[in-house]
């Protein structure tokens, strides 16, 4: 086949001593970005861009290197969910839910290991499907309008209460926040300033990466502070690490969560501007409804675990199949990492591979070789991982904080920035002690500007028509000044009044 052929040339680009060289360096320093908090994938890959043209790299050693740094960040963020309830990054929130409560139960061995396995094999199975799948997901993903959009954002915070481990009325009110803080900013379609009160750091609004530290890392400095006496140092000396591998049990009955978490996180990956952060929250919830009978999830089940890792994984790898045959970003570091292609003169798109197909199957074959890099460098590092749990928690505490002031300033440079982490950590504070859940405030701030865009879009594209929520389109494919006689049966229906809006040749009522 003509797929083997071209993945065989794509290996002979790739094991070079210079790619090989780049890969290893990429993934050990995507690894440590991804375990810091509130760096992640997208400003671990923008930060080594200059290293990349420093270096006189051409195009496939900068794109092995930087996609190393992507899948490094991805595999790194599980490190502090895990280990110090903090998600090294967005992808990474739904990992903490079980996550933690696994290495406050003596198995965070286990738990780093199983997330090192699960990002293994959802990464591999979206490599796979970035070769054979692509033009018929890009083909899926192209007939999703914004009212489609829409109801995929929708649908993620209508699990939310099930995937909150508090009641529903808590989850609804935290997501309602989280949407609330979303709308501080200038409005997208009439520039008026939106809750800023006049300051104009907030025109911008606020950013999750902020959002995301402020509630879990400063709420935990906050928490601590505020029980700080003889027992909490005890309690950190007295963590018991456990096995380092899970037994075969748990790997046997995670196996079917990592195989069908992979394909939903790949297909969300796909949706251009789904990004990780929704298959991995897909993919938990989804996982949670369709398994977790006896109420285990959210409490350190091993499956909670191994869902959002897959998924999140995958979804990396589905984001990009539309940046290489769409030129579309699927998320904000495939976005970081089309910007390095345009300025190396490279233009994704439908005729990427067949102009550049060196870059295209040495990236692919990359991406297999920095996945194994990945599992031979995290799981025997597990010990070395597990030793922060050793550290005693008035050590631990300055050192988180000082880590977040540090990567939020160093981030944007600015002090407002750090006012504004502040003020998330009292409130994510305040909210943990009234058992608020913080994950669907984040998953709001995160999700809230791209719900709030989608909607508005499909009701203006279809004239102030809110029925275009609840009635799927069909495509005009038979050209926008076609008379009514020359239409589809399903836009001749009898009593639906169908027009073809000219602006995106879509049907609607």
């Amino acid at each position: 086949m003509d797929i083997f052929a071209n993945l065989a040339d794509g290996f002979g680009v790739a094991l070079t001593f210079q790619n090989i060289g780049l890969a290893l360096l990429g993934c050990f320093l995507g690894t440590i970005m991804g375990a810091l908090p509130g760096l992640g994938p997208s400003n671990g890959v923008a930060i080594l861009i200059p290293l990349a043209f420093t270096l006189g790299l051409g195009p496939t050693p900068s794109l092995i290197l930087l996609t190393s740094v992507y899948y490094g960040a991805m595999y790194g963020g599980r490190i502090s969910s895990i280990l110090l309830g903090i998600p090294g990054d967005e992808p990474a929130m739904m990992t903490v839910l079980d996550g933690h409560p696994m290495a406050k139960k003596g198995m965070a061995g286990q738990a780093l290991s199983l997330s090192g396995i699960a990002s293994f094999v959802g990464a591999f199975i979206a490599t796979w499907g970035l070769i054979f799948l692509a033009p018929q997901l890009v083909k899926i993903a192209l007939l999703f309008g914004p009212a489609e959009y829409f109801a995929l954002f929708a649908l993620a915070f209508m699990t939310l209460g099930g995937v909150s481990s508090t009641n529903q009325a808590k989850s609804a009110f935290a997501a309602m926040l989280g949407l609330g803080l979303a709308m501080i900013g200038v409005d997208t379609q009439t520039g008026v300033p939106r809750f800023t009160f006049g300051e104009v750091h907030l025109y911008d609004g606020l950013d999750f990466l902020v959002a995301i530290v402020g509630l879990f890392a400063l709420s935990e400095v906050f928490i601590f502070l505020e029980e700080r006496h003889g027992s909490s140092d005890a309690a950190g000396k007295k963590l018991e690490i456990g096995r380092l591998t899970p037994p075969k049990s748990v790997l046997k009955a995670c196996t079917p969560t990592m195989l069908r978490t992979s394909v939903l996180g790949f297909i969300a990956g796909v949706l251009p501007g789904a990004g990780a952060s929704l298959g991995s929250f897909i993919s938990y919830s989804m996982e949670k409804r369709l398994v977790d009978k006896e109420g285990t999830f959210g409490t350190g089940d091993p499956r909670g675990v191994a869902a959002p890792e897959a998924g999140n994984n995958a979804a990396a790898g589905g984001a990009l199949v539309p940046m290489l045959a769409l030129g579309v970003p699927g998320s904000g570091t495939t976005a970081v990492l089309l910007a390095v292609l345009l300025s190396l003169n490279i233009t994704p798109g439908p005729l990427l591979f067949a102009n550049n197909p060196d870059v295209v199957w040495g990236l692919i074959a990359a991406l297999f070789i920095a996945n194994f890099m990945l599992l031979a460098m995290n799981i025997p590092m597990v010990g070395i991982f597990t030793r922060v749990l050793m550290i005693p928690p008035k050590v631990l505490m300055p050192i988180v904080a000082m880590v977040s002031f540090v990567g939020i300033y160093g981030i944007s440079g600015s002090t407002f920035d750090l006012y504004v982490m502040v003020a998330f950590g009292v409130g994510g504070w305040i909210l943990r002690k009234l058992d608020v859940p913080l994950v669907p405030i984040i998953l709001g701030t995160l999700l809230g500007n791209a719900m709030e865009n989608n909607l508005r879009r499909a009701i203006t594209i279809d004239d102030g028509n809110w029925w275009t929520l609840v009635d799927s389109p069909r495509r005009c494919s038979w050209g926008v000044r076609a008379s009514p006689a020359t239409w589809p049966p399903a836009c001749r229906r009898p009593r639906i009044s169908w027009r073809c809006s000219p602006m995106t040749r879509w049907c609607s009522t």
